[in-house]
């Protein structure tokens, strides 16, 4: 029963993949049927995700730091929480659309197909203009990377892609919760945005400028800080958050894959209580 029960998980899990890339490679060739309007919303995406990072080029045209760090360690975590949330975005952003779908009734078609609707949610309209956040991520992470002085080490280099992969699977737990949390709010876009593009923002800036309360929020609560954070600060050399050890900046793999985990049983459990608009 043991074995029967895997085959079917992963049966599921590989139905999964087959339909997201099915989906999202015919949203790909759409998409580039029309290049130059993906190249100027791409630019537009870049244009405006850039905002963030020039308003912190501004501040810091007034001040040489900004609680304890200077403009190079800043960089490098913005540009850490913003590639790792682009990645995230661009698997995933699509599942913000869950309530318009569950208020307009449009989700039943979705659940008529023989494809997991997780999968058909998240590669609806696949947004490859979304490439311009990552972009913009690239660059600045380039810089920070280019312009601080750190004393690198194999753990610290390794740490690096383990930042970058386990950050978008955690930004694609809030993501995929969200949409859970959806199917009982009907409405909550906007909550769940605030988690999700509020989060990336405020991982933009040092914990050092938060309240204490904020910082263990982010840290017990909603894991947000191990995308950048924990082992961002252990990276650059800087006193851990909360004076917690150094070790805990190397457990961001095991916090997004707990955190998807829960979001898949989140998921479950509202995709249960969904009943059709004519109910």
């Amino acid at each position: 029963m043991a074995d029967t029960g895997t085959v079917t998980r992963t049966n599921r899990v590989t139905d999964g993949l087959r339909t997201y890339r099915m989906i999202s490679a015919m949203w790909i060739r759409s998409t580039m049927a029309y290049r130059a309007s993906f190249l100027m919303t791409t630019l537009g995406n870049f244009t405006a995700t850039s905002l963030d990072f020039v308003a912190i080029l501004l501040m810091f045209s007034r001040v040489d730091a900004l609680g304890g760090y200077a403009l190079p360690q800043i960089a490098f975590l913005y540009g850490v929480s913003s590639v790792a949330f682009g990645l995230a975005d661009l698997s995933l952003g699509s599942m913000e659309r869950l309530g318009r779908r569950v208020r307009d009734g449009t989700l039943d078609t979705l659940l008529v197909r023989p494809a997991p609707v997780l999968a058909q949610m998240a590669a609806d309209q696949f947004g490859l203009r979304r490439l311009g956040r990552i972009t913009q991520g690239l660059l600045v992470l380039g810089y920070g990377l280019a312009t601080v002085d750190i004393d690198w080490t194999p753990l610290k280099l390794l740490l690096m892609p383990v930042m970058l992969v386990s950050g978008a699977g955690i930004f694609g737990a809030v993501f995929i919760a969200g949409a859970a949390f959806q199917f009982v709010a009907k409405d909550a876009s906007e909550v769940q945005n605030a988690f999700t593009y509020g989060g990336t923002t405020l991982l933009q800036y040092p914990p050092t400028v938060f309240a204490t309360e904020m910082v263990r929020g982010v840290t017990y609560v909603m894991p947000l800080a191990f995308v950048n954070w924990l082992p961002g600060t252990y990276v650059l050399g800087m006193p851990m958050p909360l004076g917690l050890p150094a070790w805990v900046a190397f457990l961001p793999p095991l916090v997004a894959a707990g955190c998807c985990a829960l979001a898949g049983l989140a998921w479950r459990a509202g995709l249960r209580t969904y009943q059709s608009t004519g109910n």
